[in-house]
């Protein structure tokens, strides 16, 4: 007689966390090279912490990596925009 193995009754994996690794390297070479720099490390650990089954750490990671990524985009536009009207205030003065 063959008899199957039960399976203990386990929840399905959670869905991996959003890394942002490509904006983070995009924030890096466009923006702002300090903060894209902080939202890179925190990108490569989301899916290493995923693999290794610390989902909380690897969440906690991904809002990181967006927070700071998110943070030296739109800083890097505001300075952007900031120095373009300087330029232009002192093309005409």
């Amino acid at each position: 007689m063959d008899f199957q193995q039960q399976q203990p009754f386990s929840q399905p994996p959670m869905p991996r966390p959003k890394n942002w690794l490509v904006e983070s390297i995009l924030v890096t070479l466009f923006c702002c090279l300090p903060l894209g720099i902080v939202g890179i490390i925190n990108a490569a650990s989301v899916n290493s912490r995923y693999d290794v089954g610390d989902y909380n750490g690897a969440l906690k990671a991904s809002e990181q990596a967006g927070k700071w990524t998110k943070i030296g985009f739109f800083g890097g536009i505001v300075v952007g925009v900031l120095y373009g009207i300087f330029v232009v205030m002192l093309g005409r003065g």
